[in-house]
């Protein structure tokens, strides 16, 4: 399997969230495990920013409430895996941006898997065709075989078991941004980014709102900020 170039974390480190999820759009996540290696084109991400008092307060964030030992690894540098069980049962990763303080993830929603097919249809035996593989943060999670001892991986190291890669760069007209998924609040934020060519991104699903002065958030997605357009 030829190696491409690492992805340099300081396209990452300086990011905005908008920024962060339109760089790795079309960059390539590789995880080794004791089965193999599979390798996805990352084709559908979603960014989540931090705490109120920050540039970005995002209260869909797994961190909008300050860090915890679940979700240290979005306050710290970027470049870092942030794995956690989405209603207890998928695991779905993110991967950090921003300075390390500040809170920030983009979850890597679908992928189409492009090298260690087999592997991944084995770890997936119910997806029919194979852009299904890695379609949706679930999904993602079970064909690479994430899982929560990923969690704080340095992916743009060669020593890491999740390796991210420079990908050939999706062009401006192919990609398409629109509302985030699964979450209950601040959900209308355009911060979904995909790759309107691939048959691998996953379905639209609206959310259904909390009422007003509600508290108690239902978080299934990671971290972002508060921006409205495409960098």
């Amino acid at each position: 399997m030829a190696q491409p170039t690492l992805f340099d974390v300081e396209r990452l480190a300086g990011a905005t969230p908008l920024q962060a999820a339109r760089r790795l759009l079309g960059s390539l996540l590789e995880v080794e495990a004791a089965d193999g290696v599979v390798r996805m084109r990352i084709v559908e991400v979603e960014a989540y920013g931090g705490t109120p008092d920050s540039r970005f307060p995002d209260p869909a964030s797994h961190g909008y409430r300050g860090p915890t030992d679940r979700n240290r690894v979005m306050f710290g540098s970027a470049g870092h895996l942030y794995v956690y069980r989405s209603y207890g049962i998928h695991w779905c990763a993110n991967i950090s941006y921003g300075h390390a303080g500040q809170c920030g993830g983009v979850l890597m929603r679908a992928g189409e898997i492009v090298d260690g097919l087999d592997i991944a249809r084995l770890r997936r035996p119910t997806a029919r065709a194979g852009h299904q593989l890695a379609c949706g943060p679930g999904n993602v999670g079970s064909a690479l075989a994430i899982s929560r001892e990923l969690n704080g991986s340095a992916v743009c190291t060669g020593e890491s078991p999740v390796r991210l890669f420079r990908g050939p760069r999706v062009p401006a007209a192919a990609v398409e941004n629109g509302p985030r998924v699964g979450v209950s609040t601040a959900q209308d934020r355009p911060w979904r980014l995909w790759d309107g060519r691939s048959l691998a991104v996953s379905k639209y699903r609206r959310a259904q709102s909390l009422p007003s002065g509600t508290r108690t958030l239902r978080l299934s997605v990671p971290a972002a900020g508060t921006e409205g357009s495409t960098p």
